[in-house]
């Protein structure tokens, strides 16, 4: 774990606990041993401590969360550090973060490499910096910039480092630890940063606040790191390291962290495969095929573009080709405007993109991926042709989003190398990918889809086969409910307010407008059906349209709607229906509590493999709100007695098809996580 080497008068302590040394208890007591050692050694004039392997330390060790406290904690080994008589060093390499940059914190001095990365991402979890950050990093780098990393939790580069005062040095990787031990060897003195003054000019922490009151409304760390940085510019460290102590704990206990730190495990238990061997090997996947050069298949393509993988595109007709390949370097140039890319990674990228018109193309392709319009006629017959093109071994996957994998995959003889890939849209932006299991779909095929995934920095989970897998299929009742309780009497924004207010970035009814009204509509302008075919009859198609349920300005900004709420009227006018005033519980049961419904008859299937999955699905799917920890914890937190007495007052409000999931009540009754009611 621990490390020591003596060159000349300065020691070497160097942290190596793999894969990104952690700072697990065996580390911190090592750490801590031989920083006390050195202060009676007379041989030692100096210390530098560095990491083995990728990195410096990437934090805490996560497989202790929850745990009590083993001693020495964290913060008693950085006051060691900072405490010594003898000069103490960090050289930083890869990343430093969370408690890893606490460390480094408390050394004298410090020194980087150009593009290490050095952060504070405790809010993530609903935290803030628990071993002095807080109160060290506004002594080194004033307080707007201690604000900027610790409220926004994001890494900064050693570049960036050097120049706002975190570091003293940015060296070479390849000489990084041999220029440390030199620079230490010139040192006389240690320089303990909690002796520092913070520099701050009046009216800092309200103009920070102000600046980012949007992103940090509602949300409890973010709001406490204020708090606690505040403190560092009228307390000395060890006062400021208490109150740091005491807010830490104040978040902890509370229901946000509890939410996001069960949002941080639930995407790791995410990535693995219930009843499946560890040691499944993985098809090679060194190039990709996408049929379809629309939204979905251009977005698609430019996750593995983006990867480096080379991507042959086909489409039946040159001018979709063209508008699709125009499409991908229109987004990947503004990419590249707002600094995220240079221009040679743009130009990169689309060299590695071959289209064509050439279906035979696909033969060497070692993953290809189906990326056309919601028609299960028109995707079996492209599956069909597939069989007869692709290689032995080739992975064949359908981007459906609703559609059966085991159907589509009888088009072909080779149903074992089916699988499902449904990516969100936009497809180069949303993390999310379902990864669907057919009947037939081969092991390694399961395990390949969720590694390659993975690889284009997605987040992927397992899902069976059922319309709409998990996330569409939550969806419908929610949308269901929306649209009923609008001929009922609701408004749009009414309707919309309540999901807003809890959290959700927009409500059903703003989803549908951005969607487009006009999804699964029979283009029949004299057939009126429902309220979606009112709207759509008069080219009230959404946003795209100007107008849905909701008008748009020039800035896709949505405003109610005069017309579309004469439409409504006129609609239930004619279904006869008497509008009644619809509460907002009324609203957060038919639009939420269903889901969760939905979401434990999913479980219960097999269709997801844990309730933390469903969990995930949201979160990265649908943008529920994270520090709530998804809809089916939500569900858990609020209570499932309550969610089910809820569902139960409203039954009759619900339709002739709902009924309450078996599990749900089960859990509900037995006081049990729906994991452990399932479970039997």
């Amino acid at each position: 774990m621990i490390e020591t080497h003596r060159h000349g008068t300065v020691l070497e302590i160097k942290i190596g606990n793999p894969p990104v040394n952690a700072l697990s208890e065996d580390v911190r007591r090592g750490i801590y041993q031989a920083v006390q050692a050195a202060q009676t050694d007379d041989g030692v004039s100096a210390v530098v401590i560095h990491g083995a392997g990728r990195m410096f330390s990437a934090g805490a060790d996560i497989t202790e969360f929850g745990k009590p406290l083993a001693e020495p904690g964290l913060a008693v080994v950085i006051d060691a550090i900072e405490a010594s008589a003898k000069p103490v060093v960090a050289a930083i390499h890869g990343s430093a973060l969370g408690g890893g940059l606490e460390v480094a914190l408390g050394a004298h001095y410090r020194m980087a490499t150009a593009s290490a990365k050095l952060g504070l991402p405790e809010v993530a979890l609903g935290l803030l910096p628990g071993a002095g950050g807080t109160q060290r990093l506004p002594r080194l780098v004033g307080i707007a910039a201690a604000l900027d990393m610790i409220v926004s939790g994001s890494p900064i580069s050693g570049t960036k480092a050097l120049e706002i005062g975190l570091l003293d040095k940015v060296v070479p990787e390849a000489s990084l630890v041999e220029d440390a031990i030199a620079y230490a060897a010139t040192i006389d003195r240690p320089r303990p940063t909690g002796e520092r003054a913070v520099s701050f000019e009046g009216g800092e922490f309200d103009r920070f606040a102000e600046q980012n009151a949007r992103k940090i409304k509602g949300l409890d760390a973010p709001q406490v790191c204020i708090e606690a940085v505040r403190a560092a510019t009228s307390l000395s460290l060890a006062e400021g390291q208490e109150k740091e102590r005491s807010l830490f704990h104040r978040l902890m206990d509370g229901a946000q962290s509890k939410a996001l730190r069960h949002a941080f495990f639930a995407e790791r238990a995410a990535a693995k495969i219930d009843g499946q061997p560890k040691d499944v090997p993985l098809r090679s996947i060194a190039k990709v095929g996408v049929i379809g050069a629309g939204t979905m298949g251009g977005g698609i393509s430019m996750n593995f573009l983006s990867a480096g993988m080379p991507v042959t595109i086909v489409e039946m007709a040159q001018e979709a080709l063209d508008r699709g390949t125009s499409l991908m370097r229109k987004n990947y140039e503004a990419t590249a405007a707002k600094g995220r890319m240079t221009s040679a990674q743009v130009e990169g990228a689309l060299a590695l993109l071959t289209p064509t018109l050439d279906f035979n193309a696909l033969s060497e392709c070692d993953l290809i991926i189906e990326a056309v319009y919601e028609n299960m006629d028109v995707k079996k017959e492209i599956f069909a042709r597939l069989d007869g093109i692709a290689k032995p071994g080739a992975i064949l996957a359908s981007n459906t989003s609703y559609l059966s994998v085991d159907e589509i995959a009888q088009a072909t003889k080779r149903p074992q190398d089916v699988v499902g890939l449904h990516f969100f849209s936009p497809a180069n932006i949303m993390k999310l990918v379902e990864v669907v299991r057919g009947d037939k779909t081969a092991p390694d095929v399961l395990v390949t889809g969720m590694a390659i995934a993975r690889q284009i920095g997605k987040v992927p989970v397992v899902s069976g086969v059922c319309f709409g897998f998990i996330g569409n299929r939550m969806l419908d009742p929610r949308l269901e409910g929306a649209m009923e309780m609008l001929l009922e009497g609701a408004t749009p924004d009414q309707i919309d307010r309540v999901s807003v207010a809890f959290g959700m970035p927009m409500g059903p009814l703003q989803m549908i407008d951005l969607a487009g009204v006009d999804i699964g509509w029979h283009r029949d302008p004299t057939r009126i059906e429902s309220l979606r075919d009112a709207l759509n009859a008069v080219g009230r198609w959404g946003q795209k349209a100007g107008g849905g349920f909701y008008d748009y300005d020039e800035k896709r900004r949505h405003l109610p709607s005069p017309v579309a709420s004469g439409i409504i009227d006129a609609f239930r006018a004619k279904a006869g229906v008497t509008p009644r005033a619809i509460s907002d519980e009324e609203i957060m049961v038919r639009t939420m509590h269903v889901m969760v419904n939905e979401g434990a008859k999913i479980l219960s299937e097999g269709i997801a493999q844990r309730a933390s999955d469903i969990d995930v699905v949201w979160i990265y799917g649908y943008g529920w709100p994270r520090h709530t920890g998804g809809p089916m914890f939500w569900a858990e937190q609020v209570g499932l007695a309550t969610v089910v007495a809820d569902l139960e007052r409203y039954a009759d409000r619900l339709g002739d098809d709902f009924s309450l999931s078996p599990l749900l009540v089960d859990a509900a009754r037995s006081g049990r996580s729906l994991d452990e009611a399932n479970a039997g």
